[in-house]
Formats: C-alpha cells, sequence, structure tokens
C-alpha cells in the first residue's frame, strides 16, 4: 500500500498548474508586512493632522463630504444631489462615514477612503515593481538568483518613495481624491502590466484592469483620458499575440505549464468587454448630465464648471493656450510635490527620465510607462482646460492646484530607484571593476535611493509640504468667515429653517452642528426644469423668503443676498472678513430670538 500511496502523491505533484509565466514573485508575508506598514504611515498621520485640525484646510475637502452628506440629508434627498463637475464615486464611498454626526464634522469620515486609497496605492506600486524586475524560470534563470534581489530591492524602495511622500500622506488625511484615484490609476496599469506581459490567463487580467479603469474613470476625469490609453494599448498588444487557437498559441500554454514565457491573445469578448467598461464610467456621467440638465456636457460648460469659475473669478492662466508652457508647469508643480528646492525636484525628474529610458529599451518595465500619461492629461488641461496651476518660483509666483503635480507620483516611484541602480551599475562597468565592487551594487543602489529620499522628503516636512501651505494660504480667509458664521448660527433657535446658498460655504453649517435638512438650498429643485423650476422649492423660497425660512443666510453676489436685498429683509448680522464677500444673517419669518455668537 505504501508504493501506491507514494505513486499517486507523485503524480499529483507532477500535475502541470497554468501560469501567467513565473512563480508568484512576492510571499504572502511580504504583503502583510507592506499593508500594516502602511496603514500604520496612514493612520498615525491622519491622527497628527486631525488633532492640529487640518484635515478640513480644503475647501474642495469640505465640499466633498457636504454633497455626501446632503444625498441623505436634505430636504429632497436622493443621488441627484450629488450635483454635477465632480464625478461621484469619492462621495458614494464617503456617505457611510459621513453618517455620524461627529465624523461627518470632523472631518475625518471623508479622510477614511482616502485612506484606504493610500494603503492600496503603496500595495500596487508594490507590485508592479517586483512584477517588472522579477526574473524567474520563465526567463532562463534561477529564482533565486541576484536578479530577483534587484527585484526585491526595487519593489521596497519604489514603496518607499510612493508611500513616505509628504505631500501624499497629508492628502490621504482629507476628503480630497488624489490618494483614491491614484490608486485606481495604478492598480490599472498593474494589472494592464500583467496583461501585456502573457499568460493564459490573460482574459482576467484585462478585465480585473478594466474594472479599476471603470472605478478610475468615476472618481476622476483624468481616468477618461487613461481609459483611450489602454485601450488603443490593449489592442495593440491583443493584435501582437498569438490567439489560444493558434499553433503557436497552444504550444505556448504547453510550454506555460513549465514556466516557460507565455503570451497568448485575449479572447474577442474579453476585448471586447474591456473596451465597453472602459467606456461605461463617461458614458454614464454624460447620460446622467443629459437627463438631469439637459446638457451632457454641463460639467464641463455649466455654471459649477471650470471653465464658468474661470470666467466669473477672471483667474490668470499663465499657460493658457500654450502646450508647451502648461506641461512645464505640470511638471514643476510635479517637481515641487517631490522636492522642497528646485535643484532637488530638478535631480528627481532627471533620475526618473533615466529610469524610464532604461526600462524602455530593458523591455520589461516598458507598460509601467504608463504612468507618464498624466504628463499630457494635465498638459493638455492646462493650456486649454481652463485648469490653471501656480507654482511659487513661476509668475504669477503662487500655489494653486499644484497638488495636482501628484499625479506623477506614481511615476517618480517607480523610475527613480531604477534610475539609480542604472547609474550604479553603469558606474561599475565604466571603471572595470565589476568583478571587485559588483557585489557592492544593490548595497549602493539602496544607499543611494535611501539618502535621495530622506534628503528630500525631511526637507520637505521642515518647510511643510507644499500641498499643505496651497490649501492653508488659499483657505485662510474663507476658513475664518466659516468660523464666524458659524458662531452665529449655532445661536439660532435649533427648530429654525435657513435659506442659504451651499455653494462656498457649507462648512459654515458642519461647524455649527446644523443638519442640512434644515436648510433650503440650491439643491432643492428639480433641475431639469431649468431655467426655472415652478415647483421647485428652491425658486419658490427665494420668490419669497420670509413665506419658507425662519433665517436667510446671504453672502454678497450670491441668489439668497439678491433676494434678501430685493424683499427688504432686515440684516441681523453682517460680518466681513478680508479678501471674502460680507455674510449676512437676514430676518426671515420669525422674530429675532436673541442672536448672538456661540461663545
Amino acid at each position: 500500500m505504501k508504493p501506491q500511496t507514494s505513486k499517486l502523491q507523485s503524480r499529483k505533484l507532477q500535475l502541470p498548474k497554468p501560469q501567467t509565466g513565473p512563480a508568484r514573485p512576492y510571499s504572502d508575508i511580504e504583503i502583510v508586512r507592506l499593508i500594516w506598514l502602511a496603514i500604520f504611515v496612514s493612520v498615525f498621520s491622519f491622527l497628527f493632522f486631525y488633532r492640529s485640525g487640518d484635515v478640513l484646510l480644503y475647501g474642495d475637502a469640505v465640499a466633498h463630504i457636504n454633497i455626501a452628506r446632503r444625498v441623505f440629508d436634505s430636504k429632497t434627498p436622493g443621488l441627484l444631489q450629488l450635483g454635477t463637475v465632480w464625478l461621484p464615486l469619492p462621495h458614494l464611498l464617503i456617505m457611510p462615514f459621513i453618517v455620524s454626526m461627529r465624523m461627518w464634522q470632523g472631518g475625518s469620515g471623508g479622510s477614511i477612503p482616502s485612506m484606504a486609497g493610500f494603503v492600496f496605492g503603496v500595495l500596487g506600486i508594490f507590485r508592479l515593481v517586483r512584477g517588472m524586475l522579477w526574473r524567474g524560470a520563465a526567463d532562463g534563470v534561477p529564482n533565486d538568483n541576484n536578479n530577483n534581489g534587484v527585484a526585491t530591492f526595487g519593489a521596497w524602495a519604489a514603496a518607499l518613495v510612493y508611500g513616505a511622500n509628504p505631500n501624499l500622506i497629508y492628502m490621504q488625511a482629507t476628503a480630497m481624491g488624489e490618494s483614491l484615484y491614484l490608486a485606481f490609476f495604478i492598480w490599472a496599469v498593474v494589472y494592464f502590466a500583467e496583461f501585456a506581459r502573457g499568460g493564459v490567463k490573460v482574459n482576467r487580467l484585462l478585465t480585473k484592469c478594466g474594472l479599476y479603469l471603470f472605478a478610475a474613470c468615476l472618481t476622476r476625469y483624468d481616468g477618461w483620458f487613461l481609459a483611450g490609453v489602454l485601450v488603443v494599448g490593449a489592442v495593440v498588444v491583443a493584435a501582437k499575440a498569438p490567439p489560444f487557437g493558434s499553433a503557436q498559441g497552444k504550444l505556448l500554454t504547453k510550454d506555460a505549464r513549465n514556466g516557460a514565457p507565455t503570451i497568448l491573445r485575449p479572447s474577442r469578448k474579453t476585448i471586447a468587454k474591456f473596451v465597453v467598461i472602459a467606456i461605461a464610467s463617461p458614458a454614464l456621467w454624460l447620460a446622467y448630465n443629459a437627463a438631469v440638465y439637459r446638457n451632457p456636457l454641463e460639467f464641463a460648460q455649466g455654471p459649477y464648471s471650470a471653465k464658468a469659475i474661470e470666467q466669473k473669478t477672471a483667474t490668470v492662466n499663465p499657460a493658457k493656450g500654450n502646450l508647451f508652457a502648461a506641461g512645464s508647469y505640470f511638471l514643476k508643480a510635479a517637481e515641487l510635490d517631490v522636492g522642497q528646492s528646485n535643484w532637488v525636484g530638478r535631480l528627481w525628474l532627471a533620475l526618473a527620465l533615466v529610469g524610464s529610458l532604461a526600462a524602455a529599451f530593458g523591455g520589461r518595465g516598458r507598460v509601467a510607462l504608463l504612468l507618464w500619461v498624466p504628463l499630457l492629461f494635465y498638459a493638455l488641461s492646462v493650456a486649454h482646460g481652463s485648469v490653471p496651476i501656480f507654482v511659487p518660483t513661476w509668475w504669477p509666483f503662487s500655489e494653486y492646484n499644484v497638488r495636482y503635480g501628484l499625479q506623477l507620483l506614481p511615476a517618480f516611484a517607480v523610475f527613480v530607484p531604477l534610475g539609480i541602480v542604472f547609474m550604479v551599475e553603469f558606474a561599475i562597468k565604466i571603471r572595470q571593476a565589476e568583478v571587485l565592487w559588483g557585489k557592492w551594487a544593490p548595497v549602493a543602489a539602496l544607499a543611494g535611493v535611501f539618502v535621495t529620499v530622506l534628503a528630500s522628503y525631511a526637507a520637505i516636512w521642515r518647510a511643510q509640504p507644499i500641498c499643505y501651505r496651497e490649501a492653508e494660504s488659499n483657505m485662510r480667509g474663507h476658513a475664518a468667515l466659516d468660523r464666524q458664521l458659524a458662531g452665529w448660527l449655532k445661536s439660532l433657535p435649533s427648530d429654525s429653517a435657513l435659506l442659504m446658498y451651499l455653494g462656498e460655504h457649507s462648512g459654515a453649517l458642519e461647524q455649527a452642528g446644523i443638519p442640512l435638512r434644515r436648510t433650503i438650498n440650491e439643491g432643492n429643485h428639480r433641475v431639469w426644469m431649468r431655467p426655472v423650476d415652478p415647483d421647485g422649492l428652491w425658486e419658490r423660497a427665494l420668490a419669497d423668503p420670509e413665506a419658507h425660512a425662519d433665517y436667510a443666510i446671504g453672502f454678497d453676489g450670491d441668489p439668497v443676498w439678491a433676494a434678501a436685498e430685493d424683499r427688504h429683509l432686515k440684516a441681523l448680522v453682517v460680518i466681513h472678513t478680508t479678501g471674502q464677500p460680507s455674510a449676512g444673517v437676514f430676518q426671515g419669518r420669525n422674530q429675532m430670538h436673541g442672536l448672538e455668537p456661540a461663545r
């Protein structure tokens, strides 16, 4: 009986297992350690910024959690409260965490999806680089050779560059969408890279890529551009690979079971599914805007669009109409996100370019060059899309939208370590001392990455991350007005109804702890009945504030202020803040109830 058992076990061990190529290039323990390390960084930094009251410095962060909140906390709740311009997925992910009044007021509910995005982004960078550099049986080399030491070093170095970036660490502690989008972006590239390397699982890999692309397209418009690039890339890769049914495809499938490299074409059904998934998000958003706003491009042309805001505020765009200048401003913002001084930022860019060239000519890392796609997207957006970027070193010498430069952080994280490794190996060969110094190459490369990251990021922390400074400087007056107004709102009767335009200063209600359902706001109407909704609560309240609200909260120039002046409502309080429009609390249908600022 024993020989039979042994024979069965032997046969069982010899059964071929289809693989996508070499054995998995990372261990579970590595992944667990990396995840816990990323979670520690994320939670510790969140607690630091939360205790300092810096989680809601960005006005957009306040707007994000209030858009999510009004879906269920409104006189007219529902998905139409998601509005337009901003894509809906971040708000839908935030919603469950701001049901709690405390998590809404403090902003912590909005931070949770961003923090999760940070952790998954770190993990994605690790997997992308490890897969790029791993050499196994499929490459004709032993699994335990020095090349896989380079893969281990490269993956951890890339994860360090990405996860230790001070600007990303701050942004992931807020309700801003940068870290969330970056996670979807990175994982879409991860699965596309694994699909491009081929294997018997190409269909599954391409579908997973499509799902992350779908999420990216519902998070930021960057994803729409990425979707177009990846659709073209998938068609090109599929066209070059042999199909499953061909003689070459069958041979490669057989070789794959023995660990040999394999490149197989996905089925036509999978390609079609990928294309449908890739265009589904943009199509859904265009259909939503067409059905609700009677204009599929409402998000780009409507009163809340970047174009309308640019015209309303007369914002200067130093790179408008100039694609080269626009790309330069975006690159400068990206440099400032990784280096405090000009020369340090240029060093990062130079190393990243060297690493990109090494990946391009080396072959295996070519797909990772997709991480440079944001450069073209933002160059086009700044030049022709009413999206200005200001950097402190160039005119107009200010800080505005510098956070957009973080979209190139994955490219820096992947290609800067590769650039350092390439330069170390090249220097050793130049000196013709490879035999003597070759074994120290990984140590030298590790030291180079560590010194670069430590020196750059330490300088950023000393000067404060530029994304933090951008929020603090641009929102100082805005936040001061919200605080003063919140003090007055707290003193109003707890059952009073308020008429208020929430577009700019919903944070005052949040700080005062006033549920949004107590307000009549611009979201309380049937937007598809534009330009006038005869049965809309918002329009009726503006036409006759005294009949609908106890108090009207207006800001100079907004619809409520205009309505209060037209109806000659009594101003109970007028707040003046430097650099901000005047804010007024006007008497509605109730008499004044001892209106005093909260202490």
